[in-house]
């Protein structure tokens, strides 16, 4: 590979690649030597046995689950859906995507709202997210949002942090007495409250929408299936956390949140949204719907920065609500509330006072100056309950509750065994605690997908049959560009699966986390060493979190320096969407700066810009090695010049995996980035997520980070985001060492110029560094081949498919391109193979420029080709074999479940959960 280059190692590369400026900065950095997978599987297992999983009762959102097994091996454990990418190329996606859009159809039937989206990231996210879209979409010009007393308190404080640099008031009231004075442009109500308590909201909604306030009910979607829908109760918004879907606790996540609404409000829904097509043949085929992308759209202008969510959580959790369908949900349910009954009637007949009158899974007990004594003994029985203050304490049942963990929390409350044995007789039924007129109406879950698969035979087969659909990392390359899609090690996948990371409670005691203490410390450290920052916040639960918590650690050191003026912030014309979308909700202005026909920012302009905005320049955000694929040589200057105009320097970390060992940020001028766990270091895509965004700060900026405190500013609902993938970042770094992980960006590198080097001369790379190379990615030019054959990004995207490969990244950061990523997991073998299909595209595309053959008589015309097509009449030009069969497959061949997809016809046509298959067919066949 290096002699295709012309280079005699892989130091000379690097010599080449990287700016001398820059290099430097690596001096004095070292985690130390990789070490072997036993040995950092031990290593985990020591800071493991650290945790002390203990019988949860906490709740405060978060519950203890039986994840089926069937669902955990075949999925969880599965590389098929953990390497998945998100699903852009629908035709190679259609098994994730019906698994999204049964996530989506098991949240419209619990909430009754006719949209719902495939997920966002918790439920704190979900609820403020909620809030921006009622600003967005409702008539009242208030900027006043009134929230439930009664809701969890990390949610409120989430939202507080969201709310603040909009210029919003969050007023909190009790809404026991009906609701405050107006106007609100919106409102958050609880429903159960975090309290126990099920209120019937219904006379608050209808004051709320008088002053037509967007009214949002917070909702746990295993009472729903006990209580009435949002949609009856006449909400506008529905959210919530799936969490307890099956779902591991893992210390605060990753869990999917979810989002439904009405249909009038489906194009200002933030997230992704599945939506039902056809394909070229009329087959019903599945695609993201509504380009609810809004950051790649609206930009500076967009109310959310929303980009991947919780898809594997949500998959999970979906697949849980088919296996066990209505009646097994219904069972769970009415278990879990039977329990609360049985549990409340007795702390009633021992006269212990309830708080909240009605309730699902929780109750809120007066313990008074006993309280502390009480949680006590229930900690040294193994039971964590909730101290919530005032002599309260919260006590939550969840599906995993025994019979004998209530016996044990009434002997704690005073309970001999004598009462005992008359509260087994009086008992066993409880009080009721839901009221009758809030008992959900009508069936539930009544498509036929709900009721196929409840053997795990069944649900096995229809697992892989989903699979069998997709192409993920298991099967071939993904050649993406900024998003790197690299193996995710079978050892640093292990951990998460453990009972001692995975049922930890977010806030238990301290004590009992010790575990985790020991790999945050480490994660921390070793980032900190990697990147050349000063301190790091592993809270934020994405990329574009942590871009959100980066500049609002840098709009609070301004405020605190007494330059909170300052509110520009500068990004790149080619910069990722969230970029622009952090910046608005961070309450910043976006000046655009102008990119140089090498791809580079230009410094010209940038200095033109500082000038213009002198004194309200907040920060300059940039992407480091860019977002053309190459390492800017100006980059220290370009810093320097944003310091000295009294600015601060986001280094967008979305490309760190070509800098790790070879230069530090934190050491050559930026101030803060964010790390991608799910692309530099491991955690895997997931189809979507889960993702993690921690960020890195120089010193200065410390201060100002997300405090996982009560109380304190967070962006994520739980202190340490979803803390149980971090293992898996820490197990890769553990193995790789100094030395492997300097080896993994140079290969990366490598691998992205071999590559443009192989398809020289058939397809013009855009952008190369000052020495002819690029960084991790090189972008081909396809704009010529339009103007020449006819032939489109699409076209070339849709006849790989037929040699089994994932499309590069298309049309970003430059229309009519695409951005190829290999990675450094790729072997030359694979690396050949793409470029060989790349070749051979190439050469059909000739025979068009020719005039040998018309664009309608190449096999680009109707790639990607399906088995149907194999026996379906063939009224074309090339031959079968030369479709379905191009050079190279013959080993090994992917078939697509669809062929081309018509996104057209999918917008115009909206079906966002799953369809009556049967009349849908017949509808398109009319």
């Amino acid at each position: 590979m290096l002699r295709t280059l012309g280079l005699e190692s892989l130091d000379e590369l690097v010599d080449q690649v990287v700016p001398q400026s820059i290099r430097p900065s690596i001096k004095g950095a070292s985690i130390g030597q990789g070490v072997s997978e036993a040995e950092a599987l031990e290593r985990l297992r020591r800071m493991a046995r650290k945790n002390r999983p203990m019988t949860s009762m906490i709740g405060q959102g978060y519950y203890d689950t039986f994840m089926p097994s069937v669902v955990m091996r075949n999925v969880m454990e599965n590389p098929a859906w953990y390497t998945a990418y998100t699903p852009y190329q629908p035709e190679i996606s259609q098994g994730r995507l019906e698994a999204l859009l049964n996530f989506q159809t098991l949240v419209s039937d619990l909430t009754g709202m006719p949209v719902a989206n495939a997920s966002l990231l918790d439920d704190a996210t979900a609820c403020a997210e909620a809030m921006a879209m009622a600003h967005r979409v409702g008539k009242k010009r208030s900027n006043r949002f009134l929230v439930d007393q009664d809701i969890h308190p990390q949610v409120l404080s989430v939202m507080q942090t969201r709310a603040r640099p909009q210029g919003w008031e969050i007023e909190v009231a009790s809404l026991e007495e009906g609701i405050p004075e107006g106007p609100f442009f919106g409102a958050l109500l609880a429903y159960p409250g975090s309290s126990g308590e099920v209120r019937d909201p219904r006379v608050c909604i209808e004051a709320l929408h008088q002053q037509d306030a967007i009214v949002t009910l917070v909702c746990d979607p295993m009472a729903l299936v006990l209580l009435e829908s949002p949609q009856v109760l006449g909400a506008d918004i529905a959210v919530g956390s799936m969490q307890r879907y099956g779902m591991p606790l893992g210390n605060g996540g990753p869990h999917a949140a979810f989002m439904a609404t009405k249909d009038a409000y489906k194009r200002s829904t933030p997230g992704r949204i599945v939506g039902v097509s056809r394909d070229r043949a009329g087959k019903p085929a599945l695609r993201l719907a509504l380009q609810t992308r809004e950051q790649h759209i609206r930009r500076e202008k967009a109310t959310s920065n929303i980009c991947t969510a919780q898809a594997l959580p949500a998959m999970l959790s979906g697949f849980y609500a088919l296996y066990h369908g209505p009646e097994g949900l219904q069972a769970i349910a009415t278990r879990i509330h039977r329990f609360t009954s049985i549990l409340a009637a007795g702390f009633k007949a021992l006269g212990i006072t309830r708080r909240n009158t009605h309730f699902f899974d929780t109750i809120t007990l007066e313990f008074g100056a006993q309280a502390a004594t009480f949680l006590d003994k229930a900690r040294q029985a193994g039971i964590n309950l909730r101290d919530m203050g005032a002599g309260r304490v919260g006590i939550s049942c969840d599906e995993t509750t025994q019979a004998e963990t209530v016996r044990t929390l009434w002997r704690c409350a005073g309970a001999d065994d004598a009462r005992l044995a008359d509260f087994e007789k009086e008992l066993s039924v409880g009080d009721e605690g839901l009221p009758a007129s809030l008992r959900r109406q009508g069936d539930l879950l009544t498509h036929p997908i709900f009721h196929r698969y409840h053997s795990e035979t069944d649900m096995m087969r229809y697992m892989r049959r989903l699979a069998d659909k997709d192409l993920a990392l298991d099967r071939s390359m993904i050649p993406l560009g900024s998003c790197t899609m690299k193996l995710n090690p079978a050892t640093a996948m292990m951990p998460i699966t453990w009972p001692e990371f995975g049922r930890i409670h977010p806030f238990a005691p301290e004590d009992q986390k010790q575990g985790y203490t020991e790999l945050y410390v480490y994660l921390e450290k070793a980032l900190c060493t990697l990147s050349g920052y000063d301190a790091v916040s592993l809270q934020p639960n994405s990329g574009a979190q942590g871009e959100f918590a980066g500049l609002m650690a840098i709009a609070a050191y301004h405020r605190a320096h007494g330059q909170g003026q300052r509110h520009v912030c500068l990004i790149p014309a080619s910069a990722h969407g969230t970029n622009p979308a952090s910046a608005q909700m961070a309450g910043m202005t976006v000046v655009v700066v102008a990119c140089d026909d090498a791809g580079n920012v230009d410094v010209a302009d940038l200095k033109a810009k500082l000038a213009r905005y002198e004194g309200d320049v907040a920060a300059v955000m940039v992407t480091y090695p860019s977002t053309h694929g190459v390492f800017e040589e100006r980059i220290t200057e370009i810093c320097a010049l944003v310091h000295e105009a009294g600015g601060q320097v986001y280094l967008d970390g979305a490309n760190l995996n070509a800098q790790v060992g070879l230069a530090r940020p934190g050491k050559y001028g930026a101030d803060v980035s964010h790390f991608n766990l799910h692309k530099t270091f491991c955690v895997p895509h997931g189809g979507g997520g889960p993702g993690m965004g921690p960020i890195g700060v120089g010193a200065h900026l410390a201060p100002y980070l997300p405090s996982g405190e009560a109380g304190g500013e967070r962006i994520s609902a739980a202190p340490y985001g979803s803390a149980s993938v971090l293992p898996i970042s820490a197990a890769y770094i553990m193995m790789m060492g100094d030395e492997g992980l300097r080896q993994a960006s140079i290969v990366a590198v490598l691998n992205a110029n071999y590559i443009a080097k192989r398809l020289e001369g058939a397809y013009e790379v855009l952008f190369r560094g000052e020495s002819g190379f690029t960084a991790h990615e090189c972008i081909l030019d396809l704009r010529p081949l339009k103007e020449k054959a006819g032939v489109t990004v699409d076209d070339i995207t849709k006849r790989l498919i037929d040699y089994g490969f994932h499309a590069p990244t298309v049309s970003f950061p430059v229309p009519g391109t695409v951005m190829i990523e290999p990675t450094e997991s790729e072997s030359r073998w694979e690396l050949d193979r793409f470029c060989q299909a790349m070749l051979s595209i190439r050469e059909e595309i000739a025979l068009i420029e020719t005039g040998e053959r018309q664009y309608e008589e190449t096999p680009l015309a109707y790639a990607p080709h399906t088995a149907a097509d194999l026996v379906s009449e063939w009224p074309r030009r090339y031959s079968r074999h030369e479709g379905v069969y191009p050079a190279g497959t013959e080993i090994d061949k992917y078939w697509p479940a669809v062929g081309r997809i018509d996104n057209v016809w999918g917008d115009r046509n909206l079906m966002c959960s799953c369809p009556d298959i049967a009349s849908y067919v017949s509808d398109t066949q009319n």
